[in-house]
């Protein structure tokens, strides 16, 4: 029943060829009221996700970035949910750059059980499937993905565009990395999940919205998502907000 990760596959692709043509177009930018950007790309991607999923899964209810943005979150949230980023790294999309994402994950009980994440300018398309997690590519055999152990030197840390090299410089010292790509959105656990990179620490405020389909991948993929105590990362928070604290996500 939860092995719907090739179906949300289907409507990530959907909505990443609606969002790709807007990209470097000179779209405008609004801003929301946490002054985060917002732009039609995120709406147009977030009204065809909302709608296939309203069609495909009518009893499963959705907490979106967009309408969450506009109506609130609910006050509660039962056990079996979507989560959706129609377009996850507005500030790259806006930049020009290409790391952005689309993104729908499936809570049970509080743990992601399902996703799918595409990046558009590349096309790449990640998803859960069978207890693993697959890739695909224009051209491309879908084939299945792992991610690596640790490596026993140059372990390569994904981090924020914005983060300061002092705070790069104290995560560096905690957790042992050798190497750091700066790099936005939830391509971050993607590229962990098929063994690119080794740790993606993140010291600072996220929503559920950003990391479920993501941390779905990962897990799929033999990796971790864990709050900084080492504990398990839940979804469902209704009563904050749906608002993260501090994870860390690693390789296998």
């Amino acid at each position: 029943m939860n092995d719907i990760g090739a179906e949300l596959a289907e409507i990530c692709e959907a909505a990443a060829a609606l969002i790709l043509p807007l990209w470097r177009s000179g779209l405008a930018v609004t801003h929301k009221a946490d002054e985060s950007p917002v732009t039609e790309a995120d709406r147009a991607g977030e009204a065809l996700i909302l709608k296939a999923l309203a069609e495909r899964f009518p009893d499963i209810p959705v907490i979106s970035e967009e309408d969450a943005s506009e109506f609130g979150t609910p006050d509660a949230i039962g056990p079996r949910f979507f989560l959706v980023d129609p377009l996850d790294g507005t500030k790259a999309f806006v930049r020009g750059d290409p790391h952005f994402t689309v993104n729908i994950g499936l809570i049970e009980n509080g743990r992601p059980v399902a996703g799918a994440v595409v990046a558009p300018p590349s096309a790449e398309c990640w998803y859960t499937k069978a207890g693993q997690t697959w890739k695909r590519l224009p051209g491309v055999a879908d084939h299945p993905v792992r991610a690596r152990p640790w490596p026993r030197g140059q372990a390569i840390a994904l981090i924020s565009h914005t983060m300061k090299p002092e705070t790069a410089d104290k995560l560096a010292a905690e957790y042992g990395f050798d190497i750091r790509q700066p790099m936005d959105s939830s391509i971050k656990l993607c590229r962990i999940a098929e063994g690119a990179a080794d740790i993606y620490p993140r010291h600072g405020p996220t929503m559920e919205w950003d990391t479920a389909a993501g941390h779905a991948v990962l897990e799929a993929a033999g990796g971790t998502l864990l709050t900084h105590e080492g504990q398990p990362f839940v979804y469902g928070k209704a009563q904050e907000g749906f608002r993260n604290g501090w994870f860390v996500a690693r390789g296998a």
